[in-house]
């Protein structure tokens, strides 16, 4: 018995030529390679075939072993003798490679085929996986192909072993350019005749091929002529053997494996019982040549077939187009070749004759099968864009989309199937429902597609129609600011709503949707209107600090007529103040929350009670304590309110108020500005009692005036030079302000008007009277002090809310006006306009 170790394979020689198991090698290997330990995660595969096929070759290269391979330049010879095995190096599971002895050599003679009968039958035993290797030019040749010594292996193993579901991995060696496709059901149904003329015992009678073997079939190119492509092919293969004992794996039935510890014992016994049976034979030398001779036949009318020029010129006019009567032709090509190979084959054995006929029946309809296809494909395409063409026309003309869909589809599919019969060919079954099925399913996506595209452009529309009819509409309801706002919208919403809806459901009718799809579209347009509500609502949330300005201006500086208000002192500030401000926060409860819903919420009641309502007087640390526990405002969410549809926060609305009043107070200072400067202006006598005391303290002389006329003509000179210089200078609309400002006012005018009236005079008196001067513009002084009067900013405020509280304070009894800031300002005016 011989061992080797290469590198990390270990290859021993388990059964020899003459048929002795090794016993003391098998229990080596399996120290070396350490096979106790996996348990019964492992695998085993045996290759068998012909001698000189390839087969240690193929071992090597599969899973890098190191089986020893035959030497051309030394002559065909057998190389393998016996049965060896060896560790596959980087295969998981852990797997081990039989090397059987080939079949039919010339080393045993034709007649003593028993060892290569029990190998086999052994390798099958002991396998998972068993490869059998086949010449490509064999396959239909029943003893190349080792039909027999497979028929005599599957009666042997039913009567001696209890059935496992073993791999049957046909290699198919040195493939020719004939597609697998074609190979495989001639050797696929070869095992299964096989198959059913074994005799089975009573329990097997009529259990199927499946319930013993998985038979799996691959090709391989040839090592000698094509060794590249040899080793890349061989390389995918490899890849099947990798996790090969998982489910669905190569070796996955795993129902009655032998641990690996027992494998040794195992082995031997298989041996024992296979060398005691000896009554295995091959068939007959005729069934060979006949199988040979057809082949040779059949390749012959497959190749004339393929030059043949009728053939040629069809293939060229289809692939240009689609041809008529294609069927017809080709099947007249096919009959002539077939009725040939008939006449030649009628005396050779029946059943190798149909087999083979079959065969070339088989490879000649797959050869023109690409034809076929091409003329379908044709036929589709001319289908399907009549079908667009059809459709575009019959919705162009305004008819209802699902009819027309309807009309189209029957019309086109009749012509289809009419010119698929005509392209059918007489020898194949072929079946053009896939074609026609796809055809359908195209016309099913180009419908849907068109039916998609329409109703999102009516979509779209109807979209744009809620827009015009929601937006202007839901602004101007928000900036109204009423308590009915949030109503007259749902009252809006729903009645636009409804009508688009029931435009939309009117125009698609026509595509006949199902009702559920129907209901889904309608409810997007729903969805769309009411959030087209909601941004408008967000939008206008995000200004409501400038609508709250805007809103307590009108209020404030506008009566009831919409007419400009003019401070006359007569007006109720403070009452005025408390509405604009009272408007303005109500249009801030409107605006801090969505209300689509008619659920009633609590949001303008807390407003006016914390903000409007609420003590002015600054209270006490325990007092602000307790107020900031109880504050309604102290919160993120309002109640009766879902996160959602709140927009502006309790918090947000204490913070918008605060910058509100700080920035609308200068508006108010200004008013009662302009009430004081009107009340001074109206009031220029002096009060009663001064009056009094200057009659009391004046009467001596005011007698002396009446007994002297020249101090009474002094006097009345007096009064016309003042009454003109009130007329020129205009004293009250200076003194209108402010008093200080009319004084620096009059004092910077009082010089050029008096020289201006004596000129007049002295004019008048020489008889050339001067036109009236115009009349000065306001003092510089004057009119930079009205310039400085600041404007209130709409950004930002510099006012702080502790000045303005100081500033202004209401009391049950009345107004109490201060203006401490205004006049500080004023006085630093005037003293940079003096300086």
């Amino acid at each position: 018995m011989e061992e080797e170790v290469v590198e990390d394979c270990c290859v021993t020689q388990l059964i020899d030529a003459n048929g002795s198991f090794n016993v003391e090698g098998l229990d080596n290997f399996m120290k070396k390679v350490k096979l106790i330990d996996c348990g019964l995660s492992y695998a085993v595969v045996a290759i068998m075939g012909p001698q000189s096929s390839g087969k240690s070759t193929l071992l090597n290269h599969l899973f890098h072993t190191n089986f020893r391979e035959m030497d051309a330049y030394k002559g065909r010879t057998q190389t393998t003798k016996g049965i060896w095995i060896a560790n596959c190096v980087g295969i998981q599971p852990f797997t081990i490679a039989m090397d059987l002895e080939g079949t039919d050599g010339r080393e045993r003679g034709q007649d003593d085929t028993t060892f290569e009968k029990q190998s086999a039958l052994f390798a099958l035993a002991i396998s998972d996986i068993v490869l059998i290797n086949m010449w490509c030019h064999d396959i239909g040749r029943e003893h190349a192909a080792n039909r027999p010594l497979l028929k005599t292996v599957f009666q042997v193993m039913m009567r001696l072993f209890s059935p496992r579901k073993t791999t049957l991995l046909f290699v198919i060696r040195d493939k020719t350019k004939t597609p697998l496709e074609l190979l495989e059901p001639v050797l696929r149904e070869d095992i299964q005749k096989i198959w059913v003329e074994v005799p089975k015992p009573q329990a097997h009678t009529n259990t199927p091929l499946s319930d013993f073997f998985n038979v799996e079939i691959t090709a391989l190119s040839s090592y000698e002529e094509k060794e590249e492509n040899f080793k890349e092919e061989v390389a995918q293969l490899r890849q099947r053997f990798f996790h090969s004992i998982s489910p669905g794996g190569l070796a996955g039935d795993r129902r009655g494996v032998v641990p690996a510890s027992g494998f040794s014992f195992s082995a031997q016994q298989i041996w024992k019982v296979i060398k005691e049976n000896k009554d295995l034979d091959l068939p007959a030398h005729k069934i060979m040549v006949a199988t040979v001779r057809c082949e040779e036949i059949a390749n012959e009318k497959l190749s004339r077939l393929i030059s043949d020029e009728g053939w040629l010129e069809l293939e060229d006019a289809v692939q240009a187009g689609p041809v008529f009567g294609f069927g017809k032709q080709l099947s007249s090509v096919l009959e002539m070749y077939f009725s040939e190979y008939d006449m030649e084959t009628i005396y050779y054995d029946e059943g190798v004759r149909n087999a083979k006929r079959q065969q070339l029946v088989s490879k000649a309809l797959q050869f023109v099968y690409p034809a076929y296809t091409t003329m379908l494909g044709h036929l589709h395409y001319n289908a399907l864009e009549s079908f667009k063409t059809r459709l575009e026309q019959a919705l162009h003309k305004g008819e209802g989309f699902a009819a027309s869909v309807c009309t189209c589809t029957h019309s086109c599919m009749l012509e289809f199937d009419h010119e698929c019969a005509d392209a059918a060919i007489r020898q194949a079954n072929w079946d053009a429902s896939e074609v026609r099925d796809k055809l359908c399913r195209d016309i099913d996506a180009h419908a849907s597609s068109v039916c998609s595209a329409k109703l999102s452009e009516i979509i779209a529309i109807y979209e744009k129609q809620l827009t015009l009819a929601l937006n202007e509409p839901v602004e101007s309801l928000l900036e109204a600011g009423r308590r009915d706002t949030w109503a007259s919208i749902r009252k809006l919403l729903k009645r636009e709503t409804e009508v688009v809806v029931s435009d939309f459901s009117t125009t698609i009718a026509g595509f006949e949707l199902k009702q559920t799809t129907v209901d889904l579209m309608v409810q997007k347009l729903r969805d769309y209107a009411i959030n087209l509500v909601r941004k408008k609502a967000r939008e206008d949330a995000g200004k409501v600090l400038i609508r709250m300005k805007d809103r307590f201006s009108t209020v404030f500086k506008q009566d009831n007529d919409s007419m400009p208000r003019v401070w006359t002192g007569k007006e109720d500030i403070r009452a005025i103040t408390r509405d604009a401000r009272s408007a303005s926060l109500r249009l801030l409860s409107v605006l801090a929350a969505i209300r689509l819903s008619e659920n009633p919420d609590k949001i303008e009641n807390v407003l006016f009670s914390s903000l409007m309502d609420g003590a002015v007087a600054v209270p006490s640390s325990q007092d602000r304590n307790i107020k900031a526990s109880t504050d309604p405002l102290a919160s993120s969410t309002w109640e009766e309110v879902s996160p959602m549809d709140t927009l502006i926060t309790p918090v947000q609305c204490k913070s918008l108020w605060r910058q509100f009043k700080a920035e609308t107070e200068y508006t108010v200072t200004q008013a009662i500005s302009a009430q004081e400067a009107h009340r001074k202006s109206n009031n220029w006598l002096p009060p009663p009692w001064a009056i009094l005391a200057m009659i009391v303290l004046g009467f001596n002389e005011f007698m002396l005036l009446l007994r002297n006329p020249l101090y009474l003509m002094v006097l009345f000179i007096f009064l016309l030079l003042s009454k003109a210089l009130w007329v020129q200078m205009d004293i009250p609309r200076e003194f209108q302000n402010n008093t200080l400002a009319g004084l620096l006012s009059i004092s910077s005018r009082f010089l050029p008007t008096v020289m201006n009236l004596l000129r007049g005079l002295a004019e008048e008196a020489q008889g050339h009277p001067a036109p009236e001067a115009p009349r000065p513009p306001y003092s510089s002084a004057s009119q930079s002090f009205r310039n400085q009067t600041p404007q209130p900013n709409p950004v930002s405020n510099s006012i702080p809310e502790s000045s303005v509280s100081s500033n202004i304070s209401f009391s049950d009894s009345g107004v109490d006006y201060s203006c401490p800031n205004l006049i500080h300002r004023h006085t630093t005016n005037i003293q940079e306009e003096l300086s």
